[in-house]
């Protein structure tokens, strides 16, 4: 085991995707409790495709991924709160719209520019050689912006998340939080594309948040088991990935698959015991 540890760190690539995957992961983590217990968990997959329509716009462009694809995404993300809030179009709806939407624009663009190649590839299946010096300094500030405001606002949060009408009459702007929780989302799922791909990132959102309610019934100890939960899978995934020469994202994707199958089935067994 230390030597595969070590062995792990002695590539560069490596080093750079843990970094900024260990924080993508416990900000995604943090974030999904909320989006899970709100019923609006799918917002990850919605705007993870909205990201790749962005970003083939960027590499036709010839621009910069990040810097193209963040401001796009953010704006989504306060699309669809409108289209939901303020229309008869609600929550799934809106997000298969959008979604649906942007990856048409994102594969039309592609094809009558660059093609359907390799970096194509890697962004909607994840590449942990995707990650340029640039990218790791802008996603670790982004990523530690995320979790202060996320720590900040944890109150706010909650009461958003529980009982938004509630909230409202205690006086909290239960739409301007609802935003931030948009917004954080929305920077999380731009930055953690680029390891885990567009089609399956949103599982870093659902899964960590599913497995820890299979044990915790608190929001708080969700939240913190969520947290721990993801950050191990996401370390075993990418150690999985660099023993067995599977996808990053997809063994990223099977640790959790795992760790959630455990968590149910000791939940299964503490409910028949008590």
């Amino acid at each position: 085991m230390i030597a595969l540890i070590q062995e792990l760190l002695s590539y560069d690539f490596i080093v750079r995707a843990l970094i900024v995957g260990t924080l993508v992961s416990l900000c995604a983590a943090l974030l999904g409790v909320s989006l899970v217990l709100k019923r609006y968990s799918m917002i990850g997959d919605g705007l993870s495709h909205v990201g790749f329509g962005a970003l083939s716009i960027a590499m036709a462009l010839n621009l910069s991924p990040l810097q193209v694809s963040i401001p796009i995404v953010v704006l989504a993300a306060f699309l669809l709160l409108r289209i939901s809030s303020n229309s008869k179009i609600k929550g799934d709806a809106a997000i298969a719209l959008i979604a649906s939407g942007s990856l048409a624009v994102g594969v039309i663009v592609t094809s009558l520019t660059t093609g359907m190649n390799t970096d194509v590839n890697s962004y909607m299946f994840g590449s942990i050689l995707a990650m340029s010096q640039g990218d790791v300094y802008l996603s670790v500030g982004l990523s530690i912006i995320v979790l202060i405001l996320f720590i900040f606002f944890y109150n706010k949060l909650f009461a958003i998340t529980f009982d938004e009408n509630f909230a409202l009459a205690t006086g909290i702007k239960a739409k301007m939080y609802n935003m931030l929780l948009a917004f954080l989302t929305a920077i999380t799922i731009v930055v953690g594309m680029r390891i885990m791909g567009a089609l399956l990132i949103s599982s870093l959102v659902i899964f960590p948040a599913l497995t820890a309610m299979r044990l915790f019934q608190s929001f708080r100890g969700v939240v913190i088991c969520s947290a721990v939960v993801s950050v191990l899978c996401f370390v075993a995934g990418i150690a999985g990935s660099f023993v067995f020469s599977t996808p990053a994202g997809a063994s990223v994707v099977a640790a959790n698959i795992l760790m959630f199958a455990l968590f149910s089935f000791a939940g299964f067994v503490r409910r028949r015991t008590v």
